[in-house]
């Protein structure tokens, strides 16, 4: 039998994650942009990424793993290029606040990157990535993790999911396509669901601490997660990791705090973000370029774009409305 669940509206939806944020001690001025990026997570069909982090959000907020007090720090190091400091707070507001200098940066050098530090969980990193793209940008961005991927021909894990994303604007503050990926084969969180669960997971999703495929999801999260692509998917997480700790000053996946447990350590990762005004390098031709990539590839019986089933999601699920297990609805309207 099935998990019971409660279904949703997205207006209740969003009351929902408003007031569990603000309810565990976030700042009423940055609620509005994380609860933004939480429910177009839901609305995506993503999940196990929005509300069942919501939980670990407001949990650590009420236990002091993570501030919700402090106002990010945005160091200009030149005309288009930041520092942000999140001050052992969140992700999401030091996104928001560099945001607000990344854009303009961009728009008038052409392009404008920002790196950040003494971060949290970004959350899904194509909402940013989104957000840059329906500002006009060519939007790319990155995040490290807690180490649970090992290296090819290893069994410690040494980098984590650390995903990558770039989204391609349209006119009129659309977006063309978007892709979020992670270095590893399936994100973290659906072995560790089926572990909580007790359910197995399908080989190829993870390895045992002996660096052998299992269908066992607690070996799993016990071993390594399995690379995407093999060496490529490795190669890909080792990338960010450079991005995101040697650039941007964020610890190392070994060194950082646990994502999920109170261990009373910050996590203090790091993202990486890089702005680029498409008509500055194209002289105007980008949008043609794009319309007519895209026709190539959706004129193929088939074939799709990257993020249009989260698109279609979004249209059917605003209207159906959100399931939630009832027990995290529960666990959340305890912190509102």
């Amino acid at each position: 039998m099935g998990q019971e669940c409660i279904t949703l509206s997205t207006a209740d939806a969003r009351n929902l994650i408003q007031d569990a944020l603000a309810g565990s001690g976030l700042l009423r001025k940055y609620v509005v942009y994380f609860t933004d990026a939480i429910l177009d997570t839901e609305l995506s069909g993503l999940e196990g990424h929005g509300f069942y982090w919501l939980q670990y959000y407001c949990a650590h907020l009420r236990s002091g793993k993570v501030d919700g007090n402090v106002m990010p720090q945005v160091e200009a190091l030149s005309e288009s290029s930041f520092r942000i400091d999140a001050r052992h707070g969140f992700a999401h507001p030091a996104i928001e606040e560099g945001f607000k200098v990344l854009i303009p940066a961009a728009k008038a050098y052409g392009i404008s990157a920002m790196s950040v530090h003494n971060s949290y969980n970004a959350g899904t990193l194509g909402f940013h990535t989104g957000f840059l793209a329906r500002a006009g940008l060519l939007g790319l961005g990155a995040t490290n993790a807690v180490p649970n991927l090992a290296p090819v021909g290893g069994k410690i894990p040494i980098i984590g999911t650390n995903p990558f994303s770039y989204a391609v604007p349209a006119p009129s503050g659309n977006i063309a396509f978007l892709v979020d990926q992670s270095a590893t084969q399936v994100a973290w969180t659906a072995v560790k669901r089926a572990a909580d669960a007790g359910k197995n997971i399908p080989l190829g999703w993870a390895l045992d601490a002996d660096g052998k495929p299992t269908k066992n999801a607690q070996a799993g999260l016990d071993g390594s997660m399995a690379p995407s692509g093999g060496i490529k998917g490795f190669n890909m997480g080792l990338f960010v990791e450079v991005l995101c700790s040697a650039l941007a000053g964020g610890k190392l996946g070994p060194e950082q705090g646990s994502f999920t447990e109170d261990d009373g350590k910050a996590i203090s990762n790091g993202q990486f973000f890089i702005a680029i005004d498409p008509n500055t390098f194209s002289k105007g031709t980008f949008d043609q370029t794009i319309k007519k990539l895209v026709t190539s590839i959706i004129g193929q019986e088939g074939s799709r774009l990257p993020n249009s089933r989260r698109e279609l999601n979004k249209k059917k699920l605003t209207v159906s409305g959100l399931k939630l297990e009832m027990e995290i609805y529960k666990t959340l309207k305890g912190f509102t």
